[in-house]
């Protein structure tokens, strides 16, 4: 594919992401590997290596804000990590050991749909979530130690998914803290979240270009589109209902999620497309 020519449209679907991710804080992998998968014809792998330095470079500056404010709980994130940084390692020794294969594309295809349709059905519970923990302010919080430990194992579950698909390190990660820490306040659980989100991505991404699966011209084009869409995106929010918006994204996920899934299912296995290879050539 020639990125050159195609610049344009990607910077494009880097402002439209941008925008939605500024907006509503949902978006980013979720819709953008999709994207790049289904209507840019980016392989899967490619896909996933380049959005995840994308997400992690664009998600740094939320970061910065949020610990200008204060609104970090550095202890959540290190938990986490404990779990995400080992679990991310070894699953990019497994894809690596996988190689560039069909296996691969089927895999990242598999994890991606599902982590995109999961993403979509906590984004619309996201509200009803959280109002259910305010109203249970007084129920008592677990246990530190069986806090920590589902921490780490959240942490486990992030780091694995995040790496395979490039999903999972937003809105799931922040749905599971909100259910394992219901009496901190809301935009603590955002802010370490969102530095979570930038360290595992950071660390899965420099994985995925130590095999070769980041391309650095696309990555140039999609952050030229998804800086300022960011910055549109979160004057956009405060003039419209947030509650829409985040519907809207919402059912965009799961039309995209589902037709990825479609498609991967539908599609020969590797298996069957070498047994039909082999058919072929004899």
């Amino acid at each position: 594919m020639d990125l050159l020519g195609n610049g344009l449209g990607f910077s494009i679907a880097g402002l439209v992401v941008g925008t939605a991710v500024g907006a509503t804080g949902v978006g980013g992998g979720s819709l953008m590997t999709p994207i790049l998968i289904l209507f840019y014809g980016i392989s899967p792998a490619l896909a996933v290596g380049t959005d995840l330095l994308y997400a992690s470079i664009s998600k740094s500056f939320g970061v910065l804000l949020h610990g200008r404010n204060g609104s970090l709980d550095w202890a959540i994130v290190g938990w986490l990590s404990v779990g995400s940084v080992p679990a991310a390692l070894l699953t990019l020794v497994m894809l690596d050991q996988i190689g560039s294969s069909a296996e691969l594309d089927r895999l990242i295809k598999l994890t991606l749909s599902a982590a995109v349709i999961v993403t979509a059905l906590f984004t619309l519970c996201q509200e009803l979530l959280a109002s259910r923990l305010h109203m249970d302010q007084v129920r008592a919080e677990l246990p530190p130690a069986t806090q920590r430990a589902l921490t780490v194992a959240a942490g486990v579950l992030i780091g694995t998914v995040v790496t395979i698909s490039s999903v999972g390190a937003g809105v799931i990660g922040m749905m599971i803290l909100l259910l394992l820490y219901p009496k901190h306040a809301p935009i603590r659980i955002v802010g370490s979240d969102l530095a979570h989100a930038v360290l595992i991505t950071a660390i899965a991404g420099a994985g995925h270009a130590r095999m070769g699966s980041v391309n650095y011209e696309l990555l140039g084009w999609l952050l030229l589109g998804a800086l300022p869409g960011i910055w549109i995106g979160s004057r956009l929010g405060f003039r419209m209902n947030p509650r829409s918006l985040k519907r809207a994204i919402a059912g965009i996920l799961i039309v995209v999620g589902s037709m990825t899934l479609w498609k991967t299912l539908n599609a020969p296995t590797p298996a069957a497309a070498a047994s039909q290879s082999s058919t072929v050539t004899h």
